[in-house]
């Protein structure tokens, strides 16, 4: 019978199992993928199964990749290692949108920011105390690589204004806004609408505080832009941006680029 080990086919016996495979194919392997969910334990297999076999402490990018490929399945690992995605602002939601990002396999990130990590960033932002001072695009770079270090990151040290969005961003095929203030949320998003239309925009919106969770959600303004969050609470009196509800608005617009490049959103919908 027919099933698909590290993503290539093979033939097996029938009544073969999944230990007498690992024996025959990666006798190291310390984890393995059953149709891509990890098991302990020995089955038998069936006709058209897939597994993937996992060395744990390998670190390298065929391992890598083995990895990303078994979790997600081909498919959705190709289109995402092949993808590219824009971030402008990297504190709170940026650095926190970067990070699931990467974590998710997505193959190049451009990241744009002109400050610097400050001790007041690290209640909500994704920094260590040890990079207090580095500007913010080469310290999430640095963390940023630490998780995998063999995607490709373009780190712009550099503020963004009209003149210079569109070249610093070319090329990607998801836009997200993470900026701080309202003037540079609606620069950027007038400028990319009317430069790049075509190219999805995710810009975000309402954080602050500590109200409900379910508050935060993810809508379609118009075809092609997308807003995250609940669209009403900002840090005027006296309310702050607090890591949990900044998190999930961030993973809210991670979440949405990542359905944007798997075509799961149809643009007049969401």
């Amino acid at each position: 019978m027919r099933i698909t080990v590290d993503e290539q086919p093979r033939q097996v016996e029938c009544g073969c199992t999944l230990w007498q495979l690992r024996r025959q194919c990666c006798p190291d392997a310390d984890v393995v993928v059953h149709n891509g969910i990890p098991t302990a334990s020995d089955a038998t297999l069936s006709a058209g199964d897939r597994v993937v076999f996992v060395r744990r402490h390998s670190t390298d990018a065929a391992a890598i990749e083995q990895m990303l490929r078994a979790r997600h399945g081909d498919k959705v690992y190709r289109r995402l290692a092949r993808a590219s995605v824009g971030i402008a602002g990297v504190g709170g939601l940026g650095s926190a949108i970067a990070t699931a990002l990467v974590r998710a396999g997505i193959g190049r990130l451009i990241i744009a920011d002109c400050d610097v990590v400050e001790l007041s960033n690290l209640h909500r932002q994704h920094y260590f105390i040890d990079q207090i001072g580095l500007p913010k695009v080469t310290a999430l770079r640095q963390t940023l690589c630490r998780i995998n270090p063999h995607i490709t990151i373009e780190a712009v040290n550099t503020r963004l204004d009209a003149d210079n969005i569109a070249a610093v961003f070319a090329g990607v095929d998801v836009m997200i806004e993470a900026l701080d203030s309202a003037e540079s949320k609606a620069q950027l998003t007038t400028v990319w609408r009317q430069q790049q239309p075509d190219t999805p925009l995710v810009a975000a919106s309402g954080m602050a505080g500590y109200a409900s969770s379910n508050t935060i959600r993810t809508r379609r303004v118009m075809h092609g832009l997308y807003l995250c969050g609940d669209g009403t609470s900002g840090v005027d009196g006296g309310t702050s941006l607090m890591a949990p509800r900044v998190a999930i608005a961030a993973g809210h617009q991670a979440n949405c680029a990542i359905r944007l490049l798997l075509g799961l959103i149809n643009p007049d919908e969401e």
